[in-house]
């Protein structure tokens, strides 16, 4: 059986490091906002060349305080992209603020810069581009209109840590950007944990009171806010990973090159890499019309596939309910209905990689 992820092989490389760290912790009993977690934010902060990096629960809740952080409420509009996880709407909706979608790059699914001015009204007050699969969204274009229309922009670089868009590390570049460290992503804890990181101290001091209750100060309360505190035990299995995510990510590289040069059937359509990005690869999504058939052939053969993702966010139930939505986006519900992501992790071997290949190539 080849797995999607393989998590127990890089366990088993990390098993010393990661077990020694995790008995520290217990050991110093300080669960909550303890050293770990001061130590991991100065650490990822220092990775990104920001000031600041704030640990939060998870990647959904990281989305979610840099909203808040940014001002961002009730009736205001969040444009983004509806080909991605339902947590980049769903924050939006939480927050009392409007997700407007527009459509995707056919070639990196993310959001098409050209598609956002004619989305703008006088309620639009951010945009959240996804950097999806391990690939930079388009930043230049977007980071333009939203001066031009001062928005704020908070990316969302849950898949794609230590990606590079011009020599800019994702999450560099908006007023803030948000993690997620769920194990499966390419820099990922063992269990729930997030961060936002930004350059402003106002949204950084902001997000450090909500997402402990809405309070700087113990007991004494502000805003009201969220429980929503890395925890310790991910924090320093975190650390141990954080200092091997470069190579762990060109590990990545390296396997999606060796894809790209296995699989030769003339249905499939890999995936690209503009020129001026860095891609890491959290995902190695195909396209082709013949999904299911190599699905259920990578099966039969014991080898995992996913679809990331099948509904776009526009057609998902929820949103159609909350707000009438009956736009067409042709480029994201023709991906959701073509694309098919293979196994991917620094551990898979060229054996493998060739060996899944063979299946893909010979479904006809």
């Amino acid at each position: 059986m080849i797995p999607m992820v393989d998590l127990k092989r890089q366990y088993s490389r990390l098993k010393n490091e990661i077990d020694q760290a995790v008995g520290q912790a217990l050991e110093q009993t300080q669960f909550i906002l303890g050293p770990g977690v001061g130590k991991l934010e100065e650490e990822v902060a220092a990775y990104h060349g920001v000031p600041y990096a704030i640990g939060c629960a998870n990647g959904t809740d990281a989305l979610m305080l840099a909203l808040r952080a940014c001002g961002i409420g009730r009736d205001d509009e969040v444009i983004t992209t509806p080909f991605t996880f339902i947590a980049t709407a769903e924050v939006v909706a939480l927050v009392g603020a409007r997700p407007v979608f527009v459509d995707i790059s056919p070639d990196t699914f993310n959001m098409d810069p050209d598609k956002i001015t004619a989305k703008i009204t006088s309620r639009t007050k951010a945009i959240i581009p996804v950097h999806l699969f391990g690939h930079p969204a388009d930043m230049a274009p977007i980071m333009d209109i939203a001066r031009k229309h001062h928005l704020k922009v908070i990316e969302d670089c849950a898949q794609a840590f230590g990606a590079k868009y011009r020599e800019h590390t994702v999450g560099t570049m908006g007023d803030a950007g948000c993690f997620s460290f769920f194990p499966s992503k390419n820099l990922g804890c063992y269990g729930d944990g997030g961060m936002v990181i930004t350059r402003d101290d106002q949204i950084a001091s902001k997000i450090k009171m909500l997402r402990n209750h809405g309070s700087a100060v113990r007991y004494y309360h502000s805003e009201v806010g969220y429980n929503s505190r890395l925890d310790e035990i991910q924090a320093v299995i975190l650390r141990v990973k954080l200092p091997e995510i470069d190579a762990s990510n060109d590990a990545r590289r390296r396997n999606a090159a060796l894809y790209c040069d296995a699989i030769k059937a003339n249905d499939i359509l890999l995936p690209s890499e503009r020129p001026d990005c860095k891609h890491v690869y959290h995902q190695f999504t195909i396209r082709t019309r013949n999904r299911q058939a190599i699905a259920d052939a990578l099966s039969e053969a014991g080898i995992a596939s996913a679809v990331y993702y099948p509904v776009p966010l526009h057609q998902q139930d929820v949103f159609l309910k909350m707000y009438n939505l009956k736009e067409s986006l042709i480029v994201s519900e023709t991906c959701a209905c073509e694309v098919l992501s293979l196994p991917m992790f620094p551990e898979l071997t060229p054996d493998e990689i060739r060996q899944i290949a063979d299946v893909v190539n010979n479904v006809r």
